[in-house]
C-alpha cells in the first residue's frame, strides 16, 4: 500500500542509509517506558526499523513486545544485533494488512516514513489494532522537511485533526526531553482509543 515499497526500504538498510536512526531508544520514549508498571501488556512497534525500543523493553522485562516491519532486511539486522528477542514476536509484514489486538502501540519515525495520502488510513488502522482503551504513544515531527522521500513532517493541527475522530488526547505536547538534534521539533503524545 506504500509508495515506498519493500525493496526501497530493504536497500536503505542494506546500504546503511538510515539517517533517522539515532542508535538507541530516544529519551522521551525511554522515560515513558520506565514508568510503565504492567510488564505483561501486549505492545506493537510498527515500522520498527532497528527496533531499539523493542530491545530496551525486552531487556526491561516486558514479555509481550512485537516488532513489525515490512523490510525483511531490518528484521534480519535486528535479529542479528539482538538474538535474545523472541523470533515469534518478529513480524515482517505490511502494517496496513496486519491483524492483531494490542494494549499499546509505539510510534517512532514510522508515521514520517509513509506517504502523506496514507495518513488517514494510518489513524484508522491504529484504532483498529488497539484493544478497547488501548493507547497509541510516541513522537511526531512538528515541522516540514524539504524532501521528496521520507521523512515527511507535519503540523500539530494536522495531527490533531487526523487523530481526533478515533482517540482521546491524554498528552499532546511539545517534547521537553528530546535528544539534542530534535529539540523543539517533536511532539510527544499519548492517545487513548475511543
Amino acid at each position: 500500500m506504500s509508495d515506498f515499497n519493500i525493496r526501497y526500504w530493504d536497500q536503505l538498510y542494506q546500504n546503511g542509509q538510515t539517517g533517522w536512526d539515532i542508535g538507541y531508544v530516544s529519551t522521551p520514549l525511554k522515560e515513558y517506558f520506565d514508568q510503565l508498571t504492567d510488564k505483561n501488556i501486549k505492545i506493537l512497534i510498527p515500522g520498527a526499523g532497528n527496533a531499539y525500543e523493542a530491545e530496551y523493553l525486552h531487556k526491561s522485562g516486558f514479555t509481550n513486545v512485537y516488532v513489525l516491519d515490512f523490510s525483511a532486511e531490518s528484521i534480519r539486522k535486528f535479529q542479528k544485533r539482538y538474538p535474545e528477542f523472541p523470533e515469534a514476536h518478529l513480524i515482517s509484514e505490511d502494517f496496513f494488512t496486519h491483524h492483531g489486538q494490542y494494549d499499546l502501540i509505539i510510534e517512532q519515525t514510522f508515521f514520517s516514513s509513509i506517504a502523506r495520502k496514507l495518513r488517514p488510513a494510518y489513524a484508522q488502522k491504529m484504532h483498529e489494532l488497539l484493544k478497547p482503551g488501548g493507547k497509541l504513544t510516541g513522537l511526531l515531527f512538528t515541522h516540514e522537511f524539504n524532501f521528496q522521500a521520507p521523512p515527511f513532517g507535519g503540523t500539530i493541527q494536522e495531527y490533531r485533526d487526523l487523530f481526533q475522530p478515533y482517540f482521546a488526547f491524554k498528552a499532546f505536547d511539545m517534547t521537553y526531553n528530546s535528544i539534542k538534534p530534535r529539540a523543539g521539533r517533536e511532539l510527544f503524545f499519548i492517545l487513548q482509543k475511543k
